[in-house]
């Protein structure tokens, strides 16, 4: 019986399986594996081939029919394949009877997109999150590595009990490592929220960069806020949310937070397992919605974006729409017909930093739209209070008099028990 996981390890010649089924476009199913094309190539696994397969009806024991695994197992062998992954998730059966029928490694996109998140993961949160994702997808496979081993093992002392096969042991190990993973999670989530609170009783609006992966946001965090965060030309270049202070002008300021990429077919155990992350989203006072406008598939990131984004509950948050990339427009038909779209959408290149003042006039001018100007007097002895204003970023005008510091602004809820007693009528 063949090691499987040896066998992972060595992989070396890739054929990759798109998959049509019947409500699908060929262009569609063509974008989706060059996406798994591109997705592979991040896990280092040479590409041999691909082939394409139409579906009308999936077969439940190997999805596609026998006509078509036949002619699967012929490339296998002509090519001299290692693994092939399908961009289609498989059932645990599935996989498994291919491994079976062809000895050699079988995935999905899930298991991909899984050991993508596995390598890039840095924070302790992401880590557990990865690990708990993968565990769960693990369990009902673990017959694809234990086949061999699957059988009755009784008297033998240690942590199996009497009779107990060894694939039960290895998946009540399994489960008990899942259960200590959720309650480190756990922790770290508390913790994380802990946090989370203090940031948000400083009185400083929050704004969150949402959009599909590679969509440029990094680039975008980097280029408004000046900072240095990873921004790779890669899917999935950004799993640990980055914040940093954006200036907006001399009195206004936010804190910025980029967050991890969505695709199209998220696995969605790693949804599950990434929203405490993704509550950065949840939580912002406004979201930008990054679109990379150059790609061919704008309109469907724009679908699974907000999919994604309804899934975790942040599709009621007040949004700016923003087209990114526009310096690799061939034409200028792709915006006109965008423009035409979303009529207030932005259009910017993070690159060449065309569009970047207009985009933080936009933000202020979102931000402010919900709070009422105020007018306050502050009795030169509160500069407490004062200070606390200059923190929030809202003050418009300040003038020192003899009764006190006359103040014009604009300031959030989270101010309003600290400002009421200066409010002048």
């Amino acid at each position: 019986m063949f090691d499987l996981e040896e066998n992972r390890q060595k992989v070396q010649r890739a054929l990759l399986i798109g998959i049509q089924r019947s409500d699908m476009t060929r262009q569609e199913t063509e974008y989706l594996l060059e996406e798994l094309e591109e997705l592979t190539s991040n896990l280092d696994i040479p590409i041999i081939d691909r082939m394409l397969v139409k579906l009308r009806k999936p077969s439940p024991p190997y999805l596609v029919g026998k006509g078509k695994r036949e002619e699967i197992i012929d490339l296998i062998q002509e090519k001299n394949i290692d693994v092939i992954i399908f961009d289609e998730e498989l059932t645990p059966a599935q996989q498994r009877n291919w491994e079976q029928e062809t000895k050699i490694c079988v995935i999905d996109r899930q298991e991909v997109i899984i050991d993508i998140f596995s390598e890039r993961a840095q924070t302790k949160e992401a880590v557990l999150q990865v690990a708990l994702a993968r565990m769960e997808y693990s369990l009902p496979r673990l017959t694809r590595a234990w086949t061999h081993l699957s059988r009755q093992r009784g008297g033998m002392t240690g942590a199996r009990g009497q009779g107990e096969t060894q694939l039960e042991a290895d998946r009540r190990m399994v489960n008990d490592r899942i259960a200590v993973v959720k309650r480190e999670l756990k922790e770290v989530i508390q913790h994380r929220h802990v946090q989370r609170a203090k940031r948000l009783r400083k009185p400083v609006p929050t704004v969150s960069i949402v959009g599909y992966t590679n969509a440029g946001k990094s680039s975008l965090l980097n280029k408004l806020t000046a900072s240095e965060a990873l921004a790779e030309d890669k899917l999935f270049a950004t799993l640990d949310p980055t914040t940093r202070r954006l200036d907006l002008d001399k009195s206004q300021h936010v804190l910025l937070t980029d967050t991890v990429g969505f695709v199209r077919r998220l696995p969605h155990r790693l949804v599950e397992a990434f929203k405490a992350t993704l509550e950065e989203a949840v939580v912002a006072d406004l979201l930008i919605h990054l679109i990379d406008i150059s790609s061919s598939e704008s309109s469907s990131h724009i679908k699974t974006t907000e999919a994604v984004l309804s899934e975790i509950g942040a599709n009621e948050n007040p949004s700016l729409i923003v087209f990114n990339k526009i310096d690799k427009l061939e034409s200028s038909e792709k915006r006109e017909r965008f423009e035409l779209l979303y009529p207030e959408a932005i259009f910017i290149s993070a690159e060449t930093r065309e569009g970047l003042d207009l985009l933080k006039s936009r933000i202020s001018e979102s931000l402010n739209a919900k709070l009422p100007p105020t007018k306050l007097m502050i009795p030169h002895n509160r500069y407490d209070v004062i200070s606390q204003l200059h923190a929030s970023g809202g003050i418009k005008n300040s003038k020192s008099e003899e009764d006190g510091v006359h103040i014009e602004g604009l300031f959030p809820p989270s101010l309003q028990g600290v400002i009421e007693p200066f409010l002048v009528k």
